[in-house]
């Protein structure tokens, strides 16, 4: 290797160590203990691939129990001082919490902890910022991190240099005079009107797309369940598709032939995440409104995952958002090929009006691709394909196999 590719290496940054705490709250989880232990450990799970996919490294974990939040430092004072020492210990860079801190439990963390402080809504903003490639996510992830900011401007600590670059300090680039109130709400509204000018751009681009008179179906779905996997499988298209969280943040719109009477637009977009920050959903409306528009969403789902009944409630309730709940779904159940042969649901649910409510898909091996072809030409090609309440109702999981089940 030359001494000039050495250098190289040499000067890449060592990723942030991070310390991960998780609180079992009673109000969390209202449900019998040994449930609330599963969803727990579910969300912690999660936060760690959070935490990975911010490119840092995760020393530890340290999982605890509270009735309730402690308003000063949100563990208390015993726990607090415990993690304290085991950051000075195990030389820690970052400790972050999977929760929302208020300005006061965050400030106070950091001045007893002597170390950077970040919550749950910081640690998506973080990813979101090494994400975003298109000036539209740059933008609205910018906006999205200056709003979260504008309420935690104190930080006046010797040791958080606002010039040093980590995990959560990346995309606005503010020096430290730039976190004064005043210019901080200057430039988000500067960014507001920025997104205001994509939006019209992005209405302009969807009026020119509609002249052709083709549905629009949009993929929807909770973070690395496969939707750009399967976008690409369909379009033959090469978004970013890997096995991580938030690995597409940009909307891509492809048009889909599916025989030779029907063709639609089919568009893929930023995954959605439990507990996803109110803020960032406000910030990526330009991105989600081609969701909000839709003639159908295709919610994919990872049938494998053990919490995926929850996974399809917290989407629904993003759906609800972004005033996109009544539009009808097709349930596409993917990762059919990780279950045991005899336990694979194979075809297309309908309900008892014949409309396809569900089908179970592959998209590593391909399985029920032809089926969900099929139920998009029925969706699309349906005359009640509307934004109506009625049309966008969802049979539960345990109702689906009630109904018509076709295989091809």
């Amino acid at each position: 290797m030359s001494g000039f590719a050495k250098a190289g290496l040499s000067a890449r940054p060592a990723p942030e160590r991070v310390l991960l705490v998780g609180v079992m709250l009673d109000k969390d989880f209202p449900v019998a203990a040994e449930r609330r232990t599963t969803l727990f450990q579910s969300a912690l799970a999660e936060a760690q691939e959070l935490v990975r996919a911010s490119g840092a490294e995760l020393v530890a974990v340290v999982p605890c129990k509270r009735q309730q939040p402690d308003s000063a430092l949100f563990v208390g004072k015993g726990k607090a001082e415990e993690l304290a020492q085991q950051v000075a210990e195990a030389e820690i860079d970052l400790v972050v919490f999977n929760h929302a801190l208020t300005p006061t439990q965050e400030r106070n963390l950091e001045r007893l902890l002597q170390c950077r402080v970040l919550d749950r809504v910081g640690l998506i903003l973080a990813i979101f910022a090494r994400r975003a490639h298109s000036q539209e996510g740059r933008l609205q992830v910018e906006l999205a991190q200056l709003v979260h900011l504008s309420s935690r401007l104190v930080r006046g600590y010797g040791h958080l240099q606002s010039q040093r670059g980590g995990i959560g300090l990346r995309g606005p680039g503010e020096t430290r005079l730039e976190t004064d109130r005043r210019l901080i709400k200057q430039k988000i509204t500067r960014l507001r009107q920025q997104l205001q000018q994509v939006r019209r751009q992005r209405a302009t681009q969807r009026k020119s797309r509609n002249q052709g008179m083709l549905p629009a179906f949009a993929l929807v779905g909770y973070t690395n369940v496969g939707k750009s996997s399967l976008f690409n499988r369909l379009t033959k298209a090469q978004v970013l598709a890997e096995d991580q969280l938030f690995a597409t943040l940009d909307n891509t719109v492809r048009r889909l032939y599916l025989n030779d009477q029907t063709s639609v637009l089919l568009s893929d977009t930023v995954g959605f995440v439990r507990d996803l920050p109110h803020s960032l959903v406000a910030a990526f409306a330009a991105t989600l409104e081609e969701t909000a528009l839709a003639d159908v969403l295709l919610h994919v789902v990872d049938i494998t995952h053990p919490e995926f009944e929850r996974q399809i409630d917290d989407v629904n309730a993003v759906l609800k958002e972004i005033d996109a709940a009544n539009i009808p779904q097709l349930i596409i159940y993917n990762k059919i090929d990780k279950l045991a042969a005899a336990q694979r649901p194979q075809g297309i649910v309908c309900d008892i009006r014949g409309r396809p409510q569900a089908v179970y898909i592959s998209v590593q091996d391909g399985s029920g691709l032809a089926d969900l072809r099929t139920a998009m030409i029925e969706l699309a090609n349906m005359k009640y394909v509307m934004h109506d309440e009625q049309a966008g109702l969802i049979l539960p999981v345990e109702d689906l196999t009630k109904d018509d089940t076709r295989t091809n």
